[in-house]
């Protein structure tokens, strides 16, 4: 089990090693597996990207975010400016259907709206908009209402997160409920959950993934 000081620091190094980021814009503190990242930076795009470093560092099991964004003067625009530019964005992203996602924005601040057939096409949504230099934050409210009716089946599930090299399957239990598809247990990386979440929400006919996957690095040694 690592320290709370060598987290820390394997946390701080993740950031470093991330060309987008400057280190010294952002604060670690790691307390028991809890990660804290802190400090201002000058786009939403360095926000997240910190966000992701984090993610993949080997033992961090829960993340606390609170990553102020201040853009510079000259990237200021107007909202109705910054929803041209997120409408262009999404738009010239061949996964986003046209004209199915609406758009509101509060100074500065994106809220993605709509209904999606597919999880991916609500991913893309995001990311067509995450690295637009005029945004302060996005807020993803797209709703998944797949067109296919057919009956979600557990095993189809288990056997596609069980084809994945990058995700231990041996202690992740799958349930089905209608449409909704809830994933329980235990993996020993946030990378992990994240890749079995994203597997699941690929399953045809889902509305709904609840990750209630927990992260425990020490698992993987048990």
């Amino acid at each position: 089990m690592k320290t709370n000081q060598e987290l820390q620091t394997d946390v701080q190094n993740a950031i470093k090693w991330e060309p987008l980021l400057n280190a010294e814009e952002i604060g670690v503190t790691a307390k028991d597996g809890v990660v804290s990242l802190t400090g201002v930076v000058d786009s939403y795009a360095k926000k997240i990207e910190a966000e992701s470093a984090a993610k993949k560092v080997i033992g961090v099991k829960a993340l606390v975010e609170k990553i102020e964004v201040e853009l510079p003067k000259s990237w200021s625009k107007t909202d109705a400016e910054v929803a041209n530019e997120v409408l262009t964005g999404l738009r010239n992203n061949w996964s986003v259907p046209n004209d199915k996602v609406t758009v509101k924005v509060e100074d500065g601040w994106v809220t993605l709206e709509g209904e999606l057939p597919w999880n991916y096409q609500k991913d893309a949504a995001k990311s067509a908009v995450n690295y637009l230099t005029c945004i302060k934050g996005v807020t993803n409210n797209i709703k998944i209402k797949s067109e296919s009716h057919d009956v979600i089946e557990k095993k189809d599930v288990e056997d596609a997160i069980g084809r994945s090299w990058s995700v231990d399957n041996s202690d992740i239990n799958v349930s089905v409920s209608a449409t909704t598809v809830t994933l329980t247990g235990t993996v020993d990386s946030w990378y992990q959950k994240d890749e079995a979440g994203r597997i699941a929400w690929d399953t045809l006919g889902i509305w709904h993934v609840k990750n209630e996957l927990a992260v425990d690095y020490e698992y993987a040694f048990s």
